[in-house]
């Protein structure tokens, strides 16, 4: 009897152990399943979040400009003028950060490229900022390039309203893959401003080809606007970064954002067809160029 005693002991000991230890294990995935949940909830959020935070800062960036040389070589008697936008940040007064390509063009264009080797002369005619918030658009006045990325600095006079534009946060810490992003930016230029307009303006500005006019009258009603995508990066290659949030023509020289809010590279290119290779250019690439910038000529 005192051994079956010991043995019913033995089983109820054993019986409590291992109830404590499922409960632990419950416990475990439970809080498990809760930081995924916070996770997710977190990543749904990060756009509005990011958006709402740092949209002002963000401008869109529009310009012209053209090529002179024989008339063999550039069309229209010896002149050809071209349109071109893009999304630019701040990131100091009076300064922008974008691509070179947005900047110049003609930067790294294989027709462009064919023209120059012809005898073909580019320059730029005209580029302005626009910003929400700002009625009108900023004069851009000087221009800052990187040789060795897909990078320029861009000035504008920091005066009136566009004295109190905040230059976006760089982030102090190298991206990791499978990082979430948020790329914010002015993809498709105009049409998509338009297009997310109040309908009496839709209406009034949807067939206008006047670009240049309908972004002056989107910034006099307030209505410039960008937008943001979300993604994760799938991987970082020296100053690259690739990454999954959708972009497209309009998209290139905006901020990619970290979970922070930081900003931690510039939006450069995307491949059609193919969502999961987005390009962007590594901050760290910015910050020499930014260096020149604040220098002066």
């Amino acid at each position: 009897m005192a051994g079956l005693a010991v043995l019913a002991s033995l089983l109820l000991g054993v019986s409590q152990f291992a109830a404590e230890l499922s409960s632990q294990r419950l416990q475990q995935e439970v809080d498990r399943l809760s930081m995924d949940l916070a996770a997710v909830r977190q990543e749904q959020t990060m756009s509005a979040v990011v958006l709402n935070r740092h949209r002002d800062s963000i401008g869109f960036l529009y310009g012209t400009y053209s090529f002179s040389g024989p008339p063999g070589v550039v069309r229209r008697r010896g002149k050809l003028r071209m349109r071109f936008s893009g999304t630019g940040f701040v990131v100091g007064p009076g300064l922008m950060a974008t691509n070179r390509h947005v900047a110049e063009p003609w930067f790294e264009d294989e027709e462009a490229d064919a023209m120059i080797r012809r005898g073909a002369q580019p320059r730029l005619e005209r580029l302005e900022a626009f910003f929400p918030g700002l009625g009108e658009g900023l004069l851009i006045t000087q221009i800052h390039v990187s040789d060795d990325a897909d990078v320029a600095v861009v000035s504008f006079k920091p005066q009136g309203a566009a004295s109190t534009l905040r230059a976006l946060p760089l982030a102090a810490r190298s991206a990791m893959p499978g990082d979430p992003v948020v790329v914010v930016g002015y993809p498709m230029g105009a049409a998509a401003m338009v297009a997310k307009s109040p309908r009496a303006v839709y209406r009034r500005l949807v067939n206008r080809e006047d670009e240049i006019g309908v972004t002056r009258e989107l910034a006099s009603l307030s209505l410039i606007r960008p937008s943001a995508t979300f993604g994760h990066l799938g991987d970082v290659v020296g100053h690259n970064l690739i990454y999954d949030a959708a972009t497209a023509h309009g998209g290139s020289g905006g901020p990619v954002f970290n979970a922070r809010g930081e900003v931690i590279g510039i939006n450069a290119a995307y491949l059609e067809g193919f969502s999961g290779s987005t390009l962007g250019v590594s901050v760290e690439a910015l910050r020499p160029v930014m260096a020149q910038a604040v220098a002066g000529p």
